[in-house]
């Protein structure tokens, strides 16, 4: 257990900023003052340890601090590390009370720093990077589920017509759009050939479910993607919203409930750990949205198929030199295994 608490120290916090992902702090710092309401320097820059798709810095002024969100550095896929994407579904959240940081700027004057980037506040709070909560007391883990769970159901109650998001993304399928963005994805950073991918590629279109609601969906909605109050078991900012979009709520939903047959939940003895069994989590989410359960085998092999495209894009990066994170080499390595979790429930959709 004193392991798990300290993958959650290792990944929290700052580091210095990496050599070759230093900025022009002057050229920030002089953005800043024209265009963030109160600020004042003098700036100084850190980097956040965890995070490995857009570097996330901290920026520290004497009255108050900052977080900025940039676009990787190196060669980028067409669709990927929107960050004006992010902003505005950020900005457009806090409108309605929803938990997410406040938006102070976005820029995207290249010139400035090299690329587009956010401003956005620096929330401080609790970052949890192993599920079973190892640092928690056992009554403090079902509130922190209950709270994770809840935001993301109140993710979904949203109108996006009504919270002007809705043009946030396309009408139609919106699971055939992420297997048709995500094959492209896969094809764009490929530098293997999987057998399991390509039946996937071809098994996944053919058995699309019919979509019943359009919600924003978060896209990686998962416990490290959020910060908890520093001492209540509450979600006070969601984090990292590059991959959201409209779409079909049961993406969000069942990537949740991936949790629970995963590294870090599966096998786990949940009353012991008293956190909620995948059951007991999808009852507060259905109560919630008035929603039914649907059969999961697809939603997990879709879900797995996602995850090896996201993987291998890691390992394209890597190929390619901008990976930003020292965990993109142990990311990288689990394709493979994630293409075959996903063909195994695919069979068993198909057996169905």
């Amino acid at each position: 257990m004193g392991n798990d608490v300290k993958r959650d120290e290792h990944f929290s916090g700052t580091r210095p900023v990496e050599e070759r992902h230093r900025i022009d702090e002057s050229g920030l710092s002089r953005w800043l003052a024209g265009n963030v309401e109160g600020y004042a320097g003098p700036l100084s820059v850190l980097q956040f340890k965890g995070g490995q798709s857009n570097p996330t810095y901290r920026l520290d002024t004497p009255a108050r601090s900052y977080v900025m969100r940039r676009k990787p550095f190196g060669h980028l896929l067409a669709s990927a590390h929107a960050v004006d994407r992010e902003f505005r579904v950020i900005s457009a959240l806090g409108k309605q009370g929803f938990p997410v940081a406040h938006t102070y700027g976005l820029c995207t004057d290249e010139a400035v720093i090299g690329s587009a980037f956010y401003i956005m506040s620096m929330e401080e709070g609790r970052i949890f990077w192993n599920p079973s909560l190892p640092g928690q007391p056992a009554e403090e883990r079902p509130k922190i589920f209950r709270s994770k769970i809840e935001t993301l159901a109140k993710l979904h109650t949203y109108n996006p017509e009504r919270i002007g998001l809705g043009d946030f993304g396309r009408l139609g399928n919106y699971f055939a759009r992420q297997v048709d963005r995500w094959t492209k994805q896969y094809r764009a950073s490929q530098t293997q050939h999987i057998p399991e991918i390509e039946k996937l590629i071809e098994w996944l279109p053919r058995t699309l479910p019919e979509q019943t609601r359009v919600s924003v969906v978060h896209g990686d909605y998962r416990l490290d993607n959020m910060i908890f109050h520093a001492s209540e078991p509450r979600v006070i900012a969601v984090l990292d919203w590059e991959l959201s979009t409209l779409g079909d709520p049961m993406a969000d939903f069942t990537y949740l409930l991936m949790q629970w047959i995963m590294p870090g939940l599966q096998g786990a003895d949940f009353k012991m750990l008293s956190i909620p069994s995948m059951e007991e989590a999808a009852r507060i989410y259905c109560d919630h949205t008035g929603t039914a359960l649907p059969n999961l085998s697809w939603y997990f092999s879709y879900n797995l198929f996602r995850l090896a495209g996201i993987m291998q894009g890691v390992a394209g990066r890597l190929r390619d030199g901008t990976a930003a994170n020292a965990r993109a080499v142990e990311s990288a390595k689990r394709t493979v295994p994630l293409a075959r979790a996903a063909w195994q429930y695919a069979q068993q959709a198909d057996a169905l």
